[in-house]
């Protein structure tokens, strides 16, 4: 779309920066542009690969920390590795094993992760004292989101963890995969930073050079584009399948994300947009949460989803510090709403706000005051695109069964039936979820037969995140495209009329869709033929007027 504007635009300057970014492609995508590359204040960096294939990198990264350790040169040392499990697993085996030789001198073991409180966070920037080496160990957030002073020694896993989205199955993997040639080049570059340095890559150079990738896969490659889907439909694009993209997207991730705005109500028969489809384009929100929001306002509980909406936009707002996690369990326990997850984060903000907002609460309950902060400001800009768009903010009181019917609203394409103990299988493919242990569902008691939830997230299992009991009852009302009521006695031949009756109701929009699209086509060819027709007169010296060309998508 960019190409496009650029390519008639000499006003407007586009400048793209990135770390990581592939430039010569980028260049080539819009029309061979020049490229600048910036050097950056590196020194000399050492690399050094395994001699043989790593078993486990826990491992092999805690015998090369201390290997770097118990030599005597100066300069802390940055260890990456995949997610919060390994970094913590690699704090705990780093200070045993510390422990355990005689005379060893001091190391400061620092983690880092999203997950980890703010305050804990800040402590790999504190300047450690003097004769005392730092050890950060980090996810890749310290590959180009921020800077720790004095490294000089990398030590690289070769993982990370990446969401990949399966639009088969409307699941999103969080697994751990190999790096890119372009990470690991980034992550050795962070020993050069304040002086020459030395990084460790705990794989071989023919793993290197045959088995990473040159490059990530790209993001749009890999996530839920139902946003970007409804996003180019506002801006007019007809033909999705048709449009440049530079990373195409499998045709498989396009078809599902117009499936589920067509479900939503936001896409007619014909995949044009729909006035509720027009509304949900202003909101810089999920699909589905967009159409929770504008059904809350007809459903007067518009006070309670915004509030829910804007949790959903936070990463997770509890945590569980290390040696107390029973402790912060027993919290978490206390603000739990047994039928729903998403009423359990509507109650933690409603406490947080009668306790005028306090950091000192957060604090006493296990709850990020940052992340809390952050769903105040999404509320409130979320609040004020609804009073743009004319939507009346009203609050439902304590019926929250209203809340619990609207999110239903919203997600019954993901509901999921009762099968066994805690275990779950989706009402429309099958696939198995599961309650998650830290679920308000798991510890209900009686587990409800039907759910509906947030996301499918695989880990160590299929786990539902955020799940909320539902009547069957609301599923036959709000998603009659797939689910109905069976009664004893009534036959299927009123099923049957009602199917028949939608599908003439599609093909008839159909013809009209196609009858307006070859009128278009016509009046297009008639302009075209009345301006080959009109012959300008060119008098001498005159320079002829030329008409601006169109930006078109």
């Amino acid at each position: 779309m960019y190409d496009h504007i650029v390519a008639r635009r000499r006003d407007l300057k586009l400048i793209v920066t990135s770390a990581t970014m592939d430039s010569s492609k980028f260049a080539t995508f819009f029309g061979n542009v020049p490229t600048f590359e910036i050097p950056g204040r590196t020194f000399p960096v050492d690399i050094m690969f395994s001699k043989n294939t790593c078993e486990d990198y826990v491992e092999a990264a805690v015998k090369q920390a201390l290997q770097v350790h118990l030599t005597p040169n100066d300069g802390d040392i940055l260890i990456f590795m995949p997610g919060q499990e390994d970094i913590e697993v690699t704090c705990a085996v780093l200070d045993e094993r510390l422990t355990e030789i005689d005379n060893a001198p001091s190391l400061s073991i620092l983690p880092i992760y999203s997950q980890l409180p703010s305050d804990l966070q800040a402590k790999i920037f504190q300047k450690s004292p003097e004769g005392l080496r730092k050890c950060v160990v980090a996810t890749n957030i310290a590959e180009t989101s921020l800077t720790v002073d004095g490294i000089i020694y990398v030590i690289d896993s070769g993982y990370c963890k990446l969401k990949v989205y399966n639009p088969r199955i409307g699941m999103d993997a969080l697994q751990i995969y190999p790096i890119s040639q372009a990470n690991a080049n980034q992550r050795s570059g962070r020993a050069g930073r304040t002086g020459p340095g030395q990084a460790f890559r705990l794989y071989t150079q023919r793993q290197y050079k045959d088995e990473l990738l040159p490059l990530t896969v790209p993001e749009i490659q890999r996530t839920n584009l139902a946003n970007t889907v409804l996003l180019l439909k506002s801006l007019g694009v007809v033909d999705l399948l048709q449009f440049h993209f530079m990373d195409p997207p499998p045709q498989d991730n396009i078809l599902n994300s117009l499936y589920q705005l067509w479900i939503l109500g936001a896409l007619d028969h014909t995949g044009a947009l729909t006035p509720l489809g027009r509304q949900m384009a202003e909101f810089p929100l999920d699909p589905p949460q967009c159409q929770m929001l504008i059904v809350s306002c007809q459903m007067e509980c518009s006070a309670e989803v915004l509030i829910i909406v804007s949790m959903l936009s936070v990463p997770s707002i509890f945590y569980r510090p290390k040696g107390r996690e029973e402790e912060a369990d027993g919290v978490r326990e206390k603000f739990q709403v047994p039928e729903s997850d998403h009423l359990t984060y509507l109650h933690v903000y409603l406490q947080w706000k009668q306790n005028n907002y306090s950091s000192n609460w957060c604090n006493e309950h296990f709850i990020h005051v940052k992340a809390m902060r952050k769903v105040r400001e999404v509320r409130q800009q979320l609040k004020d695109i609804l009073v743009q768009q004319k939507l009346v903010v009203k609050s439902c009181g304590n019926d929250w069964d209203i809340v619990r019917k609207c999110i239903c609203s919203a997600y019954f394409y993901q509901a999921a039936r009762l099968k066994g103990i805690g275990e779950y299988v989706n009402l429309r493919t099958g696939m198995p979820c599961h309650l998650h242990p830290t679920s308000a569902l798991y510890g209900m008691g009686t587990t409800p037969d039907y759910v509906v939830y947030h996301e499918l997230v695989m880990t160590a299992k299929e786990y539902m995140q955020c799940a909320t009991a539902v009547d069957g009852y609301w599923l036959a009302e709000l998603g009659p495209m797939f689910f109905s009521v069976k009664e004893t006695g009534r036959s299927g031949r009123e099923k049957k009329k009602q199917a028949a009756e939608h599908l003439k109701e599609m093909e008839t929009q159909m013809q009209l869709a196609q009858e307006q699209m070859e009128e278009q086509k016509l009046r297009v060819a008639q302009r075209e033929e009345q301006l080959a027709n009109k012959q300008e007169i060119i008098t001498p010296g005159a320079t002829p007027r030329r008409t601006p060309a169109r930006i078109g998508l």
